[in-house]
């Protein structure tokens, strides 16, 4: 028997996500403070690519976060606001 290695790319794509539009679990308090930070990690560091630079300005899209936080731990200035999704919400995890 062979394995086959999956890259991340293609573990992501196995999982699904239950988007909660009204009430989003990640939210940039002051897009002004985003436009100051020099290095902007969020926009590499996030596995998911939930963040994206767009001329001066950084554009979040929840869709496909993994909710594993890294985003709030490398934004120097504190400038995300991170909980938890609503229970049910989020990302159902489908590979094993």
């Amino acid at each position: 028997m062979s394995l086959k290695y999956f890259t991340i790319e293609e573990r992501l794509n196995a999982n699904a996500w239950d988007v909660d539009i009204h009430r989003p679990h990640i939210k940039i308090k002051d897009p002004d403070m985003c436009r100051k930070c020099e290095k902007k990690p969020c926009t590499y560091m996030c596995p998911a690519k939930c963040y994206v630079q767009q001329g001066d300005i950084i554009v979040l899209s929840t869709e496909a976060c993994v909710e594993c936080g890294t985003c709030r731990v490398v934004c120097p200035h504190g400038n995300i606001e991170w909980n938890y999704p609503r229970s049910g919400m989020g990302i159902w995890y489908r590979f094993t």
